[in-house]
């Protein structure tokens, strides 16, 4: 489990449809006055002219209201005349009434998530209605995400045996068998993916999203995203300002962050989720913590953690669930407060021996199918990490330094998620980012969206971010969950809505509840 996995996580947020795949030939919209392809895409312009003079061939997805397509990417935008990459598409065309405003990009998060199986089964469908009608809803499978030249390592049967490897070490024999997985899994990814793996950093995904925007027909790019996605969407306005429109960064990172720090926040973010989870559980008649009190209950959870550890419960399958999996589980339905009544009863059910439903709600995270395949997010996931910025750690030795700051942060999944930030250390592929301040002067008003205990971005990073950025504006939600627009708030929606619709700005610092 890498604990930088930053992902807006619910049912319809990870539901994917089928896509048919086209190629880029003419047919599609009205396209908005030629531009030149700006000097910051790292390439001359003209070597890209012919990327943003492109065209999408639009298909029907077979999902219904969707149409599909392709856009095509230099792999390496060094060599714009080599090799490409060919980017999912896919968007739900404005409904009206009124004028279109354009395009609408999304992105869920991840790194790693399907923005095409984002908008297929979300946005372009459960957005407002009035932002639907005005936009088309966008989504772009990243590079090396899902549909476009997807990250590949692990097969089905070695993620389950990755999954299940302990992350909290306690022998020298347990501390080499991690080590041992998360060099197996950086192996595979360069055996399996290694023409790609170079070249799935977010500076480059963003570079990919100014030839989209400009293939589209719009002249600056209105965008949400979501979790990891605000990172991408601050990174491309510290491109291309010029060029950056209505931008909303929902659930925001900081850029400053070393990625020891983004994790230990991290962690201290889920350990706040999980206080609340406690201390609304042990209110609860079906509470399997207890009603004695919040420490108590998480003193519960921690015993039933080490319980499984020592010996993994039973499910109604081959694997069982040990404390890897357990663990994964409950931070699962963190992300979401309406997964408390399912935890509620995954843990009932597995501290009574059956450990079938809190497997399931891990299933999720990992995005592992019913036949035992899985999705690339995973795969996605650490390659775009790892390639954004250096690794935590230099190796075991600095995890064990770095445990009880960890623990401190989090006494329930400190030592877990200390050890989970290893993954990096030994990857085939350099870091080509740092971290930094992004101030992307020159752009216009940025919104940016915290909730006041998210527990994967925490709150203190939308704060930081909305500094950072010349033209930050923060919008604050307290409450629980991750991430705050579309989520039941009809002010967090109302100041969004306004905001894309038309320009209106929110009054910096504002708060919902």
């Amino acid at each position: 489990m890498d604990s930088r996995r930053i992902l807006r996580i619910s049912a319809t947020a990870l539901a994917v449809g089928g896509l048919v795949l086209s190629g880029c030939t003419d047919g599609g919209g009205a396209a908005a006055p030629a531009q030149s392809p700006p000097a910051a895409s790292g390439a001359p312009a003209a070597a890209l002219s012919s990327y943003y003079a492109q065209k999408v061939s639009w298909r029907d997805c077979g999902v219904a209201d969707f149409q599909c397509g392709t856009v095509r990417v230099p792999l390496d935008y060094a060599k714009p005349g080599g090799d490409e990459v060919r980017l999912a598409v896919s968007r739900a065309k404005a409904t009206g009434p009124g004028k279109r405003l354009g395009s609408l990009l999304v992105n869920p998060g991840g790194p790693g998530g399907s923005a095409v199986g984002y908008v297929q089964g979300f946005a372009g469908i459960g957005y407002p209605a009035p932002v639907r009608a005005r936009y088309d809803i966008v989504g772009v499978d990243p590079r090396g995400v899902a549909r476009s030249a997807p990250v590949e390592c692990l097969t089905g049967p070695q993620m389950d045996a990755y999954t299940q490897v302990d992350l909290t070490p306690d022998s020298a024999d347990e501390r080499a068998a991690l080590e041992g997985s998360f060099k197996g899994f950086a192996a595979a990814c360069q055996k399996r993916s290694g023409k790609v793996l170079p070249h799935v950093s977010t500076v480059e995904t963003a570079r990919d999203m100014d030839i989209v925007r400009a293939v589209l027909g719009d002249e600056k790019l209105t965008y949400v995203g979501a979790s990891y996605g605000t990172f991408l969407g601050a990174t491309y306005a510290e491109l291309f300002p010029e060029r950056a429109g209505r931008l909303v960064l929902d659930g925001a990172m900081d850029p400053s962050l070393s990625a020891e720090e983004l994790n230990r926040e991290q962690t201290a973010g889920f350990q706040t989720a999980i206080n609340a989870f406690a201390a609304d559980c042990v209110k609860k008649s079906d509470c399997p913590l207890g009603a004695e009190s919040v420490p108590a209950a998480l003193a519960a959870l921690q015993r039933f953690f080490r319980e499984t550890d020592a010996e993994p419960v039973p499910t109604d399958g081959s694997r069982k669930l040990g404390e890897s999996l357990a663990t994964t589980g409950v931070i699962t339905a963190m992300y979401d407060e309406a997964a408390w009544p399912q935890l509620r009863e995954a843990l009932t059910r597995a501290m009574g021996g059956e450990g079938t439903a809190l497997l399931a709600l891990a299933d999720t995270y990992y995005e592992r199918e019913t036949d035992g395949s899985y999705a690339n997010l995973m795969f996605a996931n650490a390659a775009v990490n790892c390639l954004d910025l250096p690794p935590a750690f230099s190796g075991p030795a600095a995890v064990e330094k770095a445990v009880p700051s960890f623990e401190k942060a989090s006494p329930v999944f400190g030592r877990n998620l200390a050890w989970a930030a290893l993954n990096c250390t030994y990857w085939p592929t350099p870091a080509t980012g740092r971290p930094h301040r992004i101030t992307a002067e020159g752009a216009p008003p940025i919104v940016v969206v915290g909730t006041t205990r998210d527990p994967a971005t925490p709150y203190k990073w939308a704060r930081a971010l909305a500094d950072q950025l010349s033209s930050g504006i923060l919008l604050t939600y307290d409450g629980d969950g991750h991430t705050a627009y579309g989520r039941g708030s009809d002010c967090v929606d109302t100041a969004i809505n306004a905001f894309l619709l038309e320009g209106t700005v929110p009054k910096d610092g504002k708060r919902c509840s």
